[in-house]
């Protein structure tokens, strides 16, 4: 007996093949309205071919679930990002406000101490600071231009800070109160004492001269005596911190703090009076001769 061959030809499978896929590409794009057809039938076999389209559905549900959660927490953290810079903004913002009130505040004492003093003064900025091992001097923003010369006191509303010692068109260097190199006339307020205020090693001052019989004493205030090194009579330097008696010397001296954050200062007054004569001016005037 002969057996028939059923099988069918190559090409053609592969037809069929291509079409269930088609057929089945159907089902999986349009899920929801197929799997509600199949329902509606009612026949086992919809319902088995609705088995898997409910299994599509519920992914393609759960995969777009996920991407809209996906594109939220893009969309917050995007948002987050823009909250951090315009933060940024807002706190350089904040800074600069601080720094120019606290500019305008030191500039109103400047001005108000300028107006008090009754001294011909001009302000200047600091622009520059060399505290080596040498000198402690600061730079100025302004110079001979602006009327500025050697041995003019600078000063600020709480105290001496220097006096200057070079200057240019533009700028002026000024020689620190707590430089070793320096030397104002000085006078203590309580006792009328005076001295010669220099600097020290250790950025502070020293006030040098006090006559033994001055009973000096920590705490007291010294001021300028006004009579060299370019300042007006009366202005603070610093505060007494110690006394020093050397056993044979002469003179006794006295440590002082000074009145002035020369370190920290950022704006100043320089004095131009001219009836204040510098201390080159005093040393190298001719002197009297007594007559015999």
């Amino acid at each position: 007996m002969r057996m028939v061959n059923f099988r069918l030809p190559y090409n053609t499978g592969r037809i069929a093949l291509v079409l269930a896929a088609v057929f089945l590409l159907g089902f999986l794009l349009l899920p929801s309205q197929l799997q509600g057809l199949f329902q509606q039938i009612g026949s086992p076999v919809g319902w088995v071919l609705s088995w898997p389209l409910r299994a599509v559905a519920g992914v393609q549900e759960g995969t777009a679930e996920l991407w809209d959660g996906f594109i939220a927490l893009r969309g917050v953290a995007e948002e987050n990002q823009k909250l951090r810079k315009e933060l940024a903004h807002l706190k350089g913002q904040n800074d600069q406000l601080r720094e120019a009130a606290a500019a305008t505040e030191r500039l109103t004492a400047l001005l108000e101490f300028k107006k008090q003093a009754n001294i011909s003064m001009v302000a200047a900025q600091v622009i520059g600071r060399d505290t080596g091992n040498w000198y402690r001097t600061i730079l100025l923003n302004k110079g001979q231009s602006d009327g500025f010369k050697p041995d003019m006191g600078v000063v600020t509303q709480a105290g001496v800070v220097g006096r200057i010692v070079k200057t240019t068109a533009a700028t002026s260097v000024v020689l620190l109160v707590t430089d070793p190199n320096n030397a104002i006339a000085g006078l203590i307020q309580r006792t009328r004492d005076e001295g010669i205020v220099e600097g020290t090693t250790q950025a502070l001052a020293r006030l040098k001269y006090i006559p033994l019989l001055s009973n000096a004493r920590p705490g007291d205030q010294v001021v300028t005596s006004g009579l060299v090194g370019g300042f007006p009579r009366g202005l603070a330097i610093g505060t007494i911190t110690r006394i020093d008696k050397d056993e044979g010397a002469l003179f006794q001296s006295a440590e002082l703090s000074p009145d002035v954050d020369v370190g920290r200062v950022e704006e100043v007054l320089v004095i131009q009076s001219p009836n204040v004569q510098s201390e080159g001016e005093r040393l190298d005037a001719p002197k009297v001769k007594s007559k015999s």
